[in-house]
């Protein structure tokens, strides 16, 4: 083992130097979203009663304990910063660690350069171990970082350091899963949808733990619930720590133990060899179709599995209700009804579903840039394909999948909830669901926008999904204006079940996806391929 690691420091050294633009977004973003939970906090909650508000807020809505865990104490900034940072950048701090080991193990094998410097004086493990002890040193400089900066905002020491180590924790778990996956998979796309899968899932796992009436020993089956369980701000315990660093040492030896006995530029699932004949792959429409194939059953399959999830979280409503008195007291006064309040997180469920949506409509439009840098769209375009024909075959099934995708998980989510909740109609669920398909549409646009026009800034495309998800569900608690929240195209759509929607914003979200599409397929035609 010793001698495989021969020539670690120096390859270590150059590519901590190149890939230092990627990995300081990641912690920049995270020490962000931290640090500006406790500046922020003291401004929009000044006094007891907004504090109070905040919490009955919160404690209504269960689909906010799914997506950042429980609310603890919000009554303090770092109780605040606790819930509004803790799940959210232990799983940005998970899918950075798994993109740093993808990018400089699986990735290496597929481009051959591996292979070149596995020619000179090199260890066989040396190629693995510098891509986990990459990821390892960005989540400890992300734990750092973050609660460092923290601290300086006004941050509690301990609560700020306790927040810090769990992206760390995050950071090395899923730093020995994505190790295991690039072993598994025979190319980085395959290694990578694993590792994000099996982030998904344990993201997932937790999410309806916290948001449901599971048992309180549930949360230790998944490593987000190690990392939840050290409560920042709350108890600063630091034990379950031990067991995510353990959890991560074993990842990690199982990874290179695996690498070890692998063939070189192959994996454990080996790829399957191509079709004798073209069919339908000749054609150009599909060959977009094939390109995106896996993406396609694996997305179909999630979004079954979303509907269902959340559609079980929707009959927990009425528990949540029982357990707050001042939404009893508001249901008593006649200020709403339990069935108001069920379809009010159903709303807020479906717009996080189209979130996803549009995550996976601009995944697929990113692959267009992705075959133009690996030189395959210029042999396509040298016959009697049009460049226009080229972008539509591909648009089109970054629009119309995530549509059906809309439909599909809308479809599953009513039908589980209407089984359990008689208040809820499956079909008003799969109204809400169709209606929130053009602002999926609008986001998907830009980023068709950026990858047709200008390449260069197709990060624009993953900047818009983000600040859709940070305007719609973070802020109307953070009380912005309606002209602020209005970027977010998910913010014009109407609850469908009011007595009078008001559609006419959904009239500009059509005009601005139709312009954006617009914008990228000019600059397609005429800007230079790769």
């Amino acid at each position: 083992m010793r001698g495989g690691l021969v020539g670690v420091r120096p390859l270590l050294k150059v590519a901590l130097h190149q890939d230092a633009r990627n990995i300081a977004p990641w912690v920049a973003l995270i020490t962000v979203l931290s640090a500006s939970s406790v500046l922020v906090y003291p401004w929009i909650f000044p006094d007891a009663a907004s504090r109070a508000e905040l919490a009955m807020t919160v404690g209504a809505n269960p689909a906010l304990s799914l997506i950042f865990g429980p609310a603890r104490d919000l009554s303090t900034p770092d109780g605040f910063n606790a819930w509004r940072a803790g799940a959210l950048g232990g799983f940005f701090a998970a899918l950075m660690a798994i993109l740093i080991v993808v990018r400089n193990s699986r990735a290496d094998e597929d481009s051959g350069r591996a292979e070149l410097f596995a020619s000179g004086v090199m260890g066989r493990q040396a190629r693995l171990a510098v891509a986990v002890a990459m990821a390892g040193l960005a989540s400890v400089v992300l734990g750092i970082v973050s609660s460092t900066v923290t601290i300086l905002f006004g941050g509690d020491v301990a609560a700020s350091i306790t927040l810090g180590a769990t992206f760390t924790a995050s950071g090395l778990m899923f730093a020995g899963v994505a190790a295991i996956a690039a072993q598994v998979g025979s190319e980085s796309r395959t290694a990578s949808s694993i590792a994000v899968t099996t982030l998904g899932v344990a993201f997932l796992t937790r999410g309806y733990i916290d948001a449901s009436s599971a048992p309180d020993w549930a949360i230790w089956l998944t490593p987000l619930g190690w990392t939840q369980e050290t409560r920042p701000a709350s108890g600063n315990n630091g034990w379950p720590l031990l067991l995510a660093l353990a959890f991560a040492v074993v990842l990690i030896g199982v990874a290179l133990a695996l690498h070890a006995r692998r063939d070189f530029g192959m994996g454990m699932i080996p790829p399957r060899p191509g079709p004798a004949r073209g069919g339908a792959v000749a054609g150009l429409w599909g060959l977009a179709l094939r390109l995106n194939r896996g993406s396609l059953i694996s997305w179909t399959i999630a979004f079954v599995a979303l509907g269902a999830v959340f559609g079980l979280l929707a009959t927990s409503v009425g528990e949540v209700i029982a357990q707050n008195p001042a939404m009893e007291q508001l249901m008593a006064a006649g200020g709403v009804t339990q069935a108001g309040l069920a379809f009010e997180f159903l709303v807020t469920i479906v717009r996080l579903v189209g979130i996803i949506a549009a995550l996976s409509g601009v995944q697929i439009v990113m692959r267009v840039y992705a075959e133009e840098t690996e030189y395959r769209v210029e042999p396509v375009l040298a016959g009697s394909v049009t460049r226009r024909a080229y972008l539509a075959s591909n648009a089109v099934v970054a629009f119309a999948a995530p549509a059906v995708w809309m439909l599909i998980g809308g479809a599953v989510l009513g039908l589980v909830a209407s089984s359990v909740e008689p208040s809820i109609g499956a079909g008003d669920v799969l109204r809400q669901a169709a209606a929130t398909i053009p602002a999926v549409w609008a986001l998907i646009a830009l980023a068709l926008a950026a990858v047709g026009a200008r390449p260069g800034a197709r990060v624009v495309g993953w900047m818009g999904v983000v600040a859709a998800f940070a305007l719609t569900i973070l802020g109307p608690l953070f009380r912005l204006w309606d002209w602020i929240l209005g970027i977010s195209p998910l913010w014009h759509v109407p609850n469908v079940t009011a007595v009078a929607p008001d559609w006419s914003g959904i009239g500009w979200v059509w005009l601005v996806a139709l312009l954006l599409t617009a914008v990228g397929f000019a600059g397609f035609r005429r800007r230079d391929v790769i």
